[in-house]
């Protein structure tokens, strides 16, 4: 399914509880934004999750769901709360206690882009703002949610992973003495969002395949882990943070000349953690 907003590809036969989604991979910049913004076509895009949808791209013959965004998150980011709406960058809207995430400029419809560089020169009108979330925001997580309820009617549960990817420098506060710098951060909101044998089963995934992981540090999840992680019903989120310098040129937004090689790696990961949902499936051969 092919919507301005996103793509849903669906297996040809549900096989497992497991749905993936990439809220920040996407790359459909819309001519609004760039004629707006004060940044280049580069530095706008620094923001952005840039291929993790084709590393996950192998899911749907696996027997899982894969829905990827298909507006960047420049333009509104789908792993915040739709009121998640900054005053600084919108017009007409009110300051409402201390948002940490609105306070750095990444509130719902971004201020900033990586490194605090300002997107835009002036405000939006509230107007303005909310036809973006009803184009983008709203049918985005109308669809996430479609998909989730599909998994549990068919198994009685549905697994979450959303999918992410942090530059190289965020897990620099992380590394300590000799240890070996993360490759993938795993969030579960230390627990809330996720039975353990979930987690677990992501984390040995990722192991499995060679990978260092660590726990919700320094990312736990947002927005989406946070509103659809209900384990007690079932409905489990976590989401995953993969270093984005093991696939891709970070300065130039280009994937790495190995970048086919990882996304055999990344195969393997989905098809272990597929399994986790009730789907067998043979690993990728070597």
């Amino acid at each position: 399914m092919t919507h301005r907003a996103f793509d849903l590809y669906r297996p040809s036969a549900l096989g497992t509880s497991v749905v993936f989604a990439s809220p920040h991979s996407g790359c459909d910049y819309p001519e609004d934004l760039l004629s707006r913004t004060r940044l280049d076509r580069r530095e706008i895009r620094s923001s952005e999750d840039a291929f993790i949808d084709r590393l996950f791209a192998a899911a749907p013959q696996m027997g899982a769901p894969l829905l990827c965004a298909r507006a960047p998150r420049a333009y509104v980011d789908l792993n915040r709360a739709v009121d998640e709406l900054d005053p600084a960058v919108i017009e007409g809207v009110r300051r409402r206690g201390h948002n940490p995430r609105i306070a750095s400029g990444l509130g719902v419809i971004p201020r900033v882009v990586a490194g605090g560089r300002p997107i835009y020169q002036g405000k939006l009108s509230l107007t303005e703002a909310e036809s973006r979330l009803d184009r983008v925001w709203h049918p985005y997580h109308r669809a996430l949610q479609g998909v989730l309820s599909d998994s549990h009617r068919s198994f009685g549960e549905a697994i979450l992973v959303d999918c992410h990817s942090m530059p190289h420098e965020a897990l620099d506060s992380v590394r300590r003495n000799s240890l070996r710098r993360p490759d993938v951060v795993i969030g579960d909101r230390f627990g809330a969002s996720a039975a353990g044998h979930v987690v677990e089963g992501i984390e040995a995934a990722f192991t499995s395949a060679g990978l260092s992981v660590i726990r919700n540090a320094p990312f736990a999840g947002a927005y989406v882990t946070q509103h659809y992680g209900r384990p007690a019903r079932g409905q489990h989120a976590v989401q995953v943070e993969i270093d984005r310098a093991l696939y891709m040129d970070e300065a130039r937004i280009e994937p790495r000349a190995d970048f086919e090689e990882f996304a055999r790696l990344i195969r393997d990961v989905i098809a272990r953690i597929v399994q986790i949902g009730g789907a067998e499936l043979p690993l990728a051969a070597e």
